[in-house]
C-alpha cells in the first residue's frame, strides 16, 4: 500500500510504500514530548515529494538519528537512521499519514528512557 505522508502546512511531503502492522510509542525524552507513533520502513520505502533541505534536522545524545521536522509549522513527519543490521531506515510519523485509522494499529510500547 502506498500512504501520502506531511507535515501541517505541507511544506515536507512524502510517500512511503509498505505494510503497516503496528506501531512503536516511544518514552524517550524527544519522542514522549512529541506524542509520535513511528512505523519504521526501509528508507527505500519513502519518496520525498519535495526538497530534502525543506526538512530540518535536529540530533542529540550520540546523534544516530536524524529527527526531520518542518522549519516553518513544527512537525516531524520523519526519522532517519540506520538499523543494527546496517540498513537505512525511515521513522514514519503515522500521526503525519493521510487517510489511516490510528486506533486500529496495535501499538508496542519502548523504553527509551532506559537506553
Amino acid at each position: 500500500m502506498k500512504y501520502q505522508g506531511s507535515c501541517h502546512c505541507g511544506k515536507v511531503a512524502f510517500e512511503v510504500e509498505g505494510e503497516i502492522t503496528g506501531a512503536l510509542a516511544c518514552n524517550c525524552s524527544i519522542c514522549q514530548r512529541r506524542g509520535s507513533l513511528l512505523w519504521f520502513v526501509p528508507r527505500s520505502a519513502m519518496q520525498l515529494l519535495t526538497p530534502e533541505n525543506d526538512a530540518s534536522t535536529y540530533t542529540f545524545n550520540k546523534h544516530q538519528i536524524k529527527h526531520r521536522f518542518c522549519s516553518t509549522c513544527g512537525m516531524h513527519p520523519y526519522g532517519e537512521g540506520t538499523a543494527p543490521d546496517g540498513t537505512v531506515m525511515a521513522a514514519i510519523n503515522l500521526r503525519c499519514l493521510e487517510g489511516i485509522d490510528l486506533d486500529a494499529i496495535p501499538v508496542q510500547h519502548y523504553d527509551g528512557r532506559a537506553l
